[in-house]
């Protein structure tokens, strides 16, 4: 029976996607921790610890295939112990010889740890690649739209004007820096545990640091310097970037979803022929894909905050916060792997409305211009008393209906200040944009060959 989001045939690619619920599966996960066992008993029988022939039929017996998971699950559940079981099984296919040498020294937060660190240096690679894909889609919309003009809004209200192109380049200029934050991380975060009961890896004898960074370097990671068996800001810090990154794509999400808005229509999702709307109401489009990425942000929020909290821990070693990360981590990156993929489709596939988006700049019928004429009379005037006029102008013509043109003529001193094509000049949107292409370049030429974007490319 599938119970949840991440098993069901129906939900499953809303919430995940095939190579990460791979990662992440039980046989996977099962199969890092054998990978940590082998390269253990590889590395002592190395350093002559245990015989080279316990460490070979070791090293071939950790083969998650020739285990039989039912077995392991029943003995889980019977001893009320995660690992013990698993290493049972691996012995039935060793000679004694090597069944007394399989997890010599270690203890089972080493395993584990290990085991889910390899996983998320799996989805690593995963995510930088996805981050990059999303970032070439807004290197495209940057340049595409560099100068498609449209409303800026503060405060939910039309306020000066913008291009779309400005908007997507913000975006790009973010995630660019989750991208250089995911690569500063990884060697932090990217380590084995090989610590032993209470962190002071006395089991593993006294060439320890020997034989951690012996197995750390086969298995593809880092070695410390100390324990971190209580010190959990690796993986807090992992999942707070996963975090970030959600944050970012379900504000981009939450923010293209309002664009689709029928009364703004500045963009539209990419349609497919039989996508449907609503079961009732047949002229619907909704904008499913940015809703789905603004709803699945939220989900990978709550997952870092959950590792936070297991970030207080009690003594050397602490179960009830170290086993919730075996719930948040997975599902931080299960769920960030979907978010990511339906950003990048939604991006790909939008369509960008550049009439309607000249009918909401006109909308306010060149009061949207007020600072630019403010900021003009204001030379003139002075900064304050060009406020209190154009204040004045503003309100009357808004209650009178004018537009901002007419109600500039309307007021006297300030008609006296302008002639009426200085007016109509003063008015026009496009002459108002600042330094805004500019920065867009900026950050074009920055991008169009960073690292991080030629991920996506692969």
């Amino acid at each position: 029976m599938s119970v949840s989001v991440f098993d069901m045939q129906t939900m499953q690619h809303l919430w995940s996607t095939p190579e990460l619920r791979e990662v992440f599966s039980e046989a996977n996960r099962l199969q890092k921790w054998l990978d940590f066992e082998a390269a253990l008993a590889e590395t002592q029988a190395e350093l002559g610890i245990i015989p080279e022939a316990a460490a070979q039929e070791i090293k071939a017996a950790c083969d998650i295939r020739k285990v039989d998971l039912a077995a392991v699950a029943e003995e889980v559940r019977r001893i009320k112990h995660t690992l013990v079981p698993l290493l049972k099984q691996v012995q039935k296919n060793l000679s004694h010889d090597a069944a007394e040498n399989l997890h010599y020294g270690a203890t089972t937060q080493d395993v584990l740890d290990t085991g889910l660190i390899l996983q998320l240096h799996e989805a690593h690679a995963l995510f930088m690649r996805d981050l990059g894909i999303i970032g070439r889609e807004l290197l495209r919309l940057s340049a595409e739209h560099r100068d498609a003009v449209m409303v800026g809004r503060t405060h939910g209200v039309q306020a000066l004007p913008i291009t779309f192109g400005h908007k997507c380049a913000i975006w790009l200029d973010e995630l660019s820096r989750h991208a250089e934050r995911l690569a500063q991380a990884s060697p932090r975060v990217f380590v084995v545990m090989m610590v032993g009961a209470v962190g002071s890896q006395a089991s593993y004898g006294p060439r320890a640091a020997e034989i951690e960074a012996k197995v750390a370097e086969k298995l593809g990671l880092g070695a410390t310097d100390i324990s971190w068996a209580p010190a959990r800001d690796r993986i807090a810090e992992y999942t707070g970037l996963l975090a970030m990154i959600a944050a970012t794509l379900g504000k981009i999400g939450n923010e293209l979803f309002n664009m689709q808005r029928n009364e703004f229509a500045e963009v539209e999702e990419g349609f497919t022929e039989g996508k449907l709307g609503s079961s009732t109401m047949p002229h619907k489009r909704n904008p499913v894909a940015a809703e789905n990425v603004a709803m699945l942000s939220r989900s990978v929020r709550y997952s870092a905050s959950m590792m936070l909290e297991a970030m207080v821990q009690e003594h050397e070693r602490d179960g009830i916060a170290w086993k919730s990360e075996w719930k948040a981590v997975p599902e931080a990156a299960l769920v960030t792997g979907a978010l990511m993929l339906q950003a990048g489709l939604l991006l790909k596939g939008l369509r960008i409305n550049a009439a309607a988006m000249k009918r909401n700049v006109d909308m306010m019928q060149g009061y949207l211009l007020s600072e630019r004429v403010m900021l003009e009379l204001g030379g003139r005037v002075g900064k304050n008393t060009a406020h209190e006029w154009l204040y004045e102008a503003s309100m009357k013509g808004i209650e009178s209906g004018e537009s901002f043109g007419a109600a500039l003529r309307s007021h006297e001193k300030i008609a006296d200040a302008f002639s009426d094509e200085e007016i109509a000049n003063l008015t026009r949107p496009e002459a108002y944009l600042g330094a805004i292409g500019e920065s867009i370049d900026r950050v074009i030429a920055r991008e169009k060959d960073a690292a991080w974007l030629a991920e996506g490319s692969k």
